[in-house]
């Protein structure tokens, strides 16, 4: 018997998946020699890093990254992008779980997550 979606507890954000999401941030193809962070948000994840190129913060400041966030009963999850020029979040992908999430992420070859 399924349960309404109301009913569905929350799995995200937890510690493990935390830690498992700043790992295998490792593997990505920009920036890799900045260590970017993995903050808990309310459903999900946020992934900030310094500006090492410039682009967004002539500082070299923290920006946000990625935003990822979970959807209630398995529904999947939502990859985020931030507009640096607005200061929005844009959904750039929904995917069926954290693994292809992270895959879209780390690969990023139009730049719109590792500016």
């Amino acid at each position: 018997m399924f349960a309404p979606e109301d009913d569905c507890p929350p799995l995200h954000p937890n510690e493990i998946d935390r830690h498992r999401i700043a790992r295998l941030l490792a593997t990505r193809q920009r920036y890799r020699y900045v260590m970017p962070q993995v903050l808990a948000t309310e459903s999900g994840y946020c992934v900030v890093s310094p500006c090492c190129s410039r682009n967004i913060d002539a500082s070299g400041g923290t920006i946000d990254i990625a935003r990822l966030e979970y959807l209630p009963c398995g529904k999947g999850w939502l990859l985020y992008r931030k507009d640096h020029s607005t200061h929005r979040w844009q959904v750039h992908v929904r995917c069926a779980d954290l693994a292809a999430v992270l895959a879209c992420l780390n690969a990023d070859p139009q730049r719109v997550f590792w500016q």
